[in-house]
């Protein structure tokens, strides 16, 4: 059976629930009319991600942060309909990164919508990253389920650096991840002037880690990012910031399950769906040489243990 994949890179509607809505149904149309079966999303692509944390203080955030709040999106919501109705109408898979908003917290999710326009699993990133856990609250146990049966494989996603967090990479190699979306932010190049900065925290290390998981994990990976524009630096607090590079941001890929690059990138502040076609079947040639779950693993010498039970801030006593 051949599965078409898409991998979006593509500016957000920045801080704009509305606006952000309408452009991931256009997208959506756009991979159906392509004949697109799966369809990958970046990380909090509604209402888009705001670089200035890494960049400017809390105070100077305030206001950027209190419009991102009132921006993000509620699960069930008028607009998570319109998006559900839009992907069953395009009748393809989606996995859709986004700011939740639950209550008075945000969390940075990940919903899998079936070609019925279901969402058949819901999870949030388990541990924010540094400064992102000024913004938003931690995934519980429930979150730790990142792979879900579908028309088209089983199908699995992480979010940004939860690619670097080994037992989570492990635990879903366990639930037989097939095609893995790997969620990310506008990334961006070494800066040239005197900052310390992280290769690990650039484009081309973000690239790498989800070509890695393709690697060891053996399974297709479609690799979602976003792109910045000049335009919008200053509404986003990064007017005169010497870490983006504009237009650009935008390093989307689709790996084979032996990590090979299957199409050709799109400059960094281009905007389209990549896609690729593939066969399910081709996994097992990197099966027969490596599955870390399996024929080459020692279980009886290295496991993990995991907790499936997800915490509650309230309990009953009875309970």
């Amino acid at each position: 059976m051949t599965i078409r994949v898409g991998a979006v890179q593509a500016e957000p509607a920045w801080i704009d629930l509305q606006g952000g809505v309408d452009k991931t149904i256009a997208l959506i149309k756009e991979a159906g009319d392509n004949g697109i079966n799966v369809l990958g999303f970046p990380e909090v692509w509604i209402p888009g991600y705001p670089w200035a944390i890494w960049t400017e203080s809390v105070l100077s955030n305030a206001e950027l942060i209190h419009d991102y709040m009132l921006n993000s999106l509620n699960r069930h919501s008028p607009e998570m309909d319109r998006i559900t109705s839009a992907v069953k109408e395009a009748s393809i898979f989606v996995v859709l990164g986004y700011s939740e908003r639950d209550a008075g917290s945000l969390y940075i999710a990940q919903s899998f919508i079936s070609p019925k326009g279901e969402i058949v699993l819901h999870r949030r990133k388990i541990k924010p990253t540094h400064v992102e856990r000024a913004v938003w609250g931690d995934g519980q146990a429930d979150s730790l389920q990142t792979v879900v049966d579908s028309p088209f494989g089983k199908i699995g996603a992480l979010n940004c650096w939860e690619h670097l967090q080994p037992l989570l990479r492990y635990y879903e190699y366990s639930q037989g991840v097939q095609i893995h979306i790997a969620g990310w932010p506008p990334m961006f190049p070494m800066p040239q002037e005197n900052v310390k900065w992280q290769f690990s925290e650039t484009n081309q290390g973000s690239l790498l880690a989800s070509q890695f998981l393709a690697i060891e994990g053996q399974a297709f990976v479609l690799v979602a990012t976003q792109v910045l524009t000049e335009p919008n630096l200053k509404r986003l607090n990064l007017a005169g910031n010497k870490m983006c590079h504009t237009p650009g941001g935008g390093f989307s890929m689709i790996f084979g399950p032996d990590g090979k690059p299957l199409v050709e990138a799109l400059q960094p502040g281009a905007e389209g769906i990549l896609k690729a076609d593939i066969e399910l079947r081709d996994i097992d040639y990197s099966k027969a040489m490596i599955d870390t779950v399996g024929h080459y693993s020692r279980p009886d010498l290295l496991r993990l243990s995991v907790n499936p039970k997800a915490a509650k801030v309230v309990t009953n006593m009875d309970e």
